[in-house]
């Protein structure tokens, strides 16, 4: 969940992310109808989870209270990179510590990894080409401030768009999937 201007800091409501006073929490219910629901529900499928240790913390006093919705997050495997975390009563977490458990994890066999919020951790997985996929929900919205979904040291990679559709509310729900190393050209030779 994106802004026009690439934020990504708190979307889902008023109790998440306050850090560095970010005063829009919760700016993505007003853009909710039943195109948006479905893709939500299309993507909380059964996956293994690559959480940064900030977002685990919200969701671990969450989503364990919270079963109805999205009951597949309480089952599957949630891997946290954290430097001071080791353990949680929040079934099937396990905790890494650096990049190579992340390429460790990535080269496994087993259910696709998805990354939920985590700013930081997907700053660390573009800046180190391990992603496969970017599932973008942009929303016609600038925020200014607030934590950004991409970085100034990502790694320069070429997406292919695989699949979109616009909301009634106009947000575009696109899907890229990574094709290979940024190509460059003329561009006045392009538009002839």
């Amino acid at each position: 969940m994106i802004s026009l201007d690439g934020v990504m800091q708190a979307p889902g409501g008023p109790k998440e992310d306050k850090s560095d006073g970010f005063k829009y929490r919760g700016w993505t219910a007003p853009y909710g109808d039943e195109v948006y629901r479905k893709a939500v529900e299309n993507e909380l499928q059964p996956s293994a989870y690559l959480l940064g240790r900030k977002t685990f913390e919200i969701w671990e006093n969450y989503w364990p209270k919270n079963k109805e919705f999205w009951p597949g997050i309480n089952d599957g495997s949630k891997y946290v990179l954290s430097k001071t975390r080791k353990k949680s009563d929040w079934k099937n977490t396990i905790f890494i510590k650096n990049l190579a458990d992340i390429k460790k994890l990535k080269n496994s066999d087993g259910l696709d990894i998805q990354v939920w919020g985590s700013s930081e951790l997907v700053h660390l997985l573009l800046k180190n080409d391990l992603v496969d996929e970017l599932r973008l929900k942009i929303h016609p919205l600038i925020l200014g401030k607030g934590k950004k979904l991409f970085a100034n040291d990502a790694l320069p990679s070429a997406f292919s768009l695989t699949e979109s559709v616009v909301t009634t509310t106009e947000v575009i729900l696109a899907t890229y999937k990574r094709t290979g190393k940024v190509k460059t050209g003329n561009a006045e030779e392009t538009i002839k």
